[in-house]
């Protein structure tokens, strides 16, 4: 085991403070101009900026649950933004997290619900698996069309997530809804199933797998054939040929993958936090997957502080327009005030 955990950490380690350090400066330096650009809009609105940042970094920051909320809402970011990451080195555009993460909502919800065991170990593993089957059973769906029709990956992924929540709230109205309930949402899950929370936190454990599959991902673009297969695919199909991939084969086995990530984000999303499954609870997490694929550079492993910075951000944005009343619309300026300056110096960079 020793031996195995060695070689693992050095390469997460050179990873950390090789290519994933440029995305974490470039994450700061545009985190800094951001904050100054948002600063100028707080005080145009008639607002205190130091006011409004103190309550955004209290929110985010200033209790337990504060912080659990941040990690909590960063885990079903990581978790699609890994497998978006990992579709993008591969040349596709695949934006179709967001029907993904739903349709690994509700597998999930429904192998729970339908095999009630009382081993926590079986529930939660067989409401993963569900998860993980049906996010990549919908991806599968944007691959097919994509290579067997000639429809293009971002049209098929785009459209299938507009399905996806419509076929969450037809389940809702119909075989998997609770009855009584005033508002779409299932019964709730067993509390076999539920994820626990992590020691002295209020983070459910949906993280830990979250970063597991960030690392696993990050050693499997690097380190293997089938990683060099989806890099030299992302550079050139007909040079992918040449060396004598096939990538028909590659396009589906990522789609597959990145699906199945996005399925496990719904599930988690739910056994964790929601513990049931509510209408349009994955809506805008695909974008946001790809949001912080991009900002971490596409590297699995640079995707976490990526996905912890708009998780926390978000819950501290929450709470800034509580306490100090700033308008929600400003709230996402902010936001995408902050991507748009990282995605700037990235691409500096890049040219640079």
């Amino acid at each position: 085991m020793t031996r195995l955990a060695t070689p693992l950490l050095a390469m997460a380690h050179r990873m950390l403070l090789g290519g994933s350090r440029e995305a974490l400066r470039n994450l700061g330096l545009a985190a800094l101009l951001a904050a100054l650009t948002a600063a100028l809009l707080v005080a145009v609105s008639g607002h205190d900026p130091v006011s409004a940042f103190r309550a955004l970094v209290t929110g985010a920051f200033g209790s337990a649950a504060a912080i659990g909320a941040g990690l909590d809402r960063s885990t079903p970011y990581l978790l699609g933004g890994v497998g978006v990451a990992l579709c993008f080195r591969a040349g596709v555009i695949n934006i179709g997290a967001e029907g993904q993460i739903a349709a690994g909502g509700l597998g999930a919800t429904a192998a729970s619900l339908a095999w009630p065991v009382e081993n926590p170990a079986l529930a939660i593993g067989a409401a993963l698996l569900a998860g993980a089957l049906a996010g990549a059973l919908w991806a599968g769906c944007a691959a097919a069309l994509h290579l067997w029709r000639g429809v293009h990956e971002v049209l098929a992924t785009l459209l299938l997530n507009f399905i996806a929540l419509l076929l969450v709230q037809l389940m809702l109205a119909g075989p998997l809804g609770e009855t009584g309930a005033g508002f779409l949402q299932s019964p709730p899950i067993p509390r076999a199933a539920r994820l626990p929370l992590l020691a002295g936190t209020d983070a459910h454990a949906g993280l830990l797998l979250a970063l597991a599959a960030a690392a696993a991902c990050s050693v499997l673009l690097w380190r293997t054939r089938f990683g060099f297969g989806l890099r030299v695919l992302g550079a050139s199909r007909p040079a992918s040929r040449y060396a004598g991939f096939r990538p028909a084969g590659l396009v589906a086995a990522v789609m597959l993958l990145s699906g199945a990530l996005a399925g496990v984000a719904g599930s988690v999303e739910i056994l964790g936090l929601h513990r049931h499954l509510v209408e349009g609870f994955s809506v805008g997490f695909g974008f946001r997957a790809v949001t912080v694929a991009l900002l971490g550079l596409l590297e699995p492993l640079a995707v976490v502080p990526a996905a912890l910075f708009v998780g926390f951000l978000e819950t501290g944005a929450q709470s800034m327009q509580r306490q100090v009343g700033v308008p929600s619309s400003l709230v996402i300026v902010l936001e995408g005030v902050t991507v748009m300056a990282v995605l700037a110096a990235t691409r500096q960079r890049g040219r640079g």
